[in-house]
């Protein structure tokens, strides 16, 4: 009997020792559960929010480029006199020369008249020297080269059929013979190779409503942009044959920047000293016929047909380029194009014409 209750008070006291073990074991459970419940949680970034910058569109219009103002027959930068362009026929034979202001002239064109020999057109408008001439009669292709200035042409006089041509090409006329103001006949000249002429006088008597010219042939803003200087090939001589009395020669002189002009090997000059020159020299081809007017002896008076087109050469730089001529109408200016249909530009200063009869006048390029 007592082994038996040793027995039991043995398995109580196990019992008791268990349920103490698992008790300490389930507090320090919930001692760990405790803390773990404590510990702070991992904590995660706020997320970074970048504010978009409100953009206002500038909508006001993009401003124009500012073109400087330029001379309109020689592209020169400058504010051009209101003054209207006077165009002025001068001779060009050897007893005519040297010829007084011609190497002031803004665009000067080369024609052929009776007796194979060369007449000049003489057109002023930025420079104004003092004296021009000798000053000889018209002819008939004046009207189409002067009538879209819509300025003055200065003349000694001419045959009646052509008078009435220039009449009705609206330029205002200035006639040696009709008495007008500023023709006179100097001394050291023979006649008819004397009469000169004022430019400041005739500016005086111009008619309301002659003013400035238009631009004429296109130009470049520079220099270094003139069709000829970009897309052409290298020139140093432009040897003209215009016909068996007139065969002009333009050299290019680097110094200068311009073409120098030589009556066949003589140098050109003015009365003043001044060689001639010339920024840009344009070769105009165009048909040459004969009129129904007629000179001393009975030799025919030619004339140019200048509306519609034609080859042309343009020489700037020290280059050459070839062109095609345009005139729309006769008070139209005369446009030079590339073969690609835009604008031939030349170079901002003075410009000489050579009109070469088609067929009959050549040039040589070397």
């Amino acid at each position: 009997m007592a082994a038996t209750v040793a027995r039991t008070s043995t398995g109580r006291t196990t019992a008791r020792r268990w349920r103490g073990r698992a008790g300490a074991l389930a507090a320090t459970s919930a001692l760990f559960a405790l803390a773990a419940c404590s510990s702070p949680a991992p904590q995660t970034p706020a997320p970074t929010v970048t504010a978009r910058a409100e953009v206002v569109a500038d909508k006001q219009a993009v401003p124009a480029p500012e073109v400087p103002p330029t001379w309109p027959l020689t592209g020169v930068q400058g504010v051009a006199d209101p003054r209207p362009a006077i165009a002025v026929k001068i001779e060009n034979t050897a007893v005519a020369r040297p010829q007084a202001g011609l190497d002031q002239a803004d665009v000067v064109w080369e024609t052929i008249v009776e007796f194979e020999v060369s007449r000049l057109v003489a057109v002023f408008h930025s420079k104004a020297p003092e004296e021009v001439g000798p000053i000889r009669s018209v002819r008939p292709m004046d009207p189409a080269i002067v009538a879209p200035l819509n300025g003055m042409l200065a003349f000694s006089g001419g045959q009646a059929g052509i008078l009435a041509l220039v009449a009705a090409s609206g330029v205002q006329q200035v006639s040696h013979d009709a008495g007008a103001p500023g023709l006179y006949r100097v001394r050291g000249r023979s006649a008819p190779h004397n009469v000169m002429g004022s430019l400041s006088t005739w500016w005086g008597t111009a008619e309301a409503g002659r003013t400035a010219p238009p631009e004429q042939f296109g130009f470049a803003r520079s220099a270094d942009r003139a069709a000829a200087v970009t897309g052409g090939t290298p020139a140093g001589t432009l040897a003209f044959r215009l016909s068996g009395q007139s065969s002009p020669t333009w050299t290019w002189d680097a110094g200068s920047g311009t073409w120098l002009r030589s009556e066949g090997s003589s140098p050109a000059t003015a009365a003043s000293g001044a060689r001639i020159s010339a920024v840009n020299v344009v070769a105009v081809t165009a048909p040459h016929p004969s009129t129904g007017y007629g000179a001393q002896g009975g030799a025919a008076v030619p004339t140019y047909e200048l509306v519609g087109s034609g080859d042309a050469v343009v020489a700037t730089g020290g280059r050459t380029i070839a062109a095609r001529w345009q005139k729309d109408a006769e008070n139209q200016p005369m446009r030079l194009f590339l073969p690609d249909g835009s604008e031939a530009e030349l170079a901002p200063g003075n410009t000489w014409v050579e009109m070469i009869p088609a067929g009959k006048g050549s040039l040589t390029v070397s």
